[in-house]
């Protein structure tokens, strides 16, 4: 059962309640007095720091979410951008690009300016 706050009228006094979630939120003290309710902000945060550089750290934000894999590639994206922000270059994405290149023998397709087969050529802008 939750617990609810209320502030006596005259003597400025707090009090907390045990009440159900469907129950009346009113309290009268024994002399019958109504005691006023108090509503608090909520101080609960969640997702609000995610390191842009720990692997883990975004798999725990990206975890219990609904969502697209374009939606998981746009917050991929965001933390490139912070990472990118702050050294100037985003050195998790020129690792990959790296590792891409020396595993494949050919720069990724975010890098080509061109791509060539025998039966097609694609330039990209």
């Amino acid at each position: 059962m939750p617990l609810y706050t209320y502030q006596h009228p005259q003597t400025q006094a707090y009090k907390d309640i045990l009440q159900g979630m469907n129950d009346d939120h009113v309290y009268l003290d024994e002399e019958g007095v109504e005691w006023k309710r108090i509503f608090y902000v909520p101080q609960m945060s969640m997702d609000t720091e995610v390191d842009p550089y720990s692997s883990s750290d975004y798999l725990k934000a990206t975890a219990n979410k609904k969502g697209t894999l374009g939606d998981l590639m746009d917050y991929s994206k965001e933390l490139s951008e912070q990472r990118a922000s702050k050294e100037g270059k985003d050195p998790v994405r020129d690792k990959f690009l790296k590792e891409y290149q020396k595993n494949t023998g050919r720069k990724h397709i975010s890098e080509a300016k061109t791509y060539e087969s025998d039966k097609v050529k694609v330039e990209y802008d």
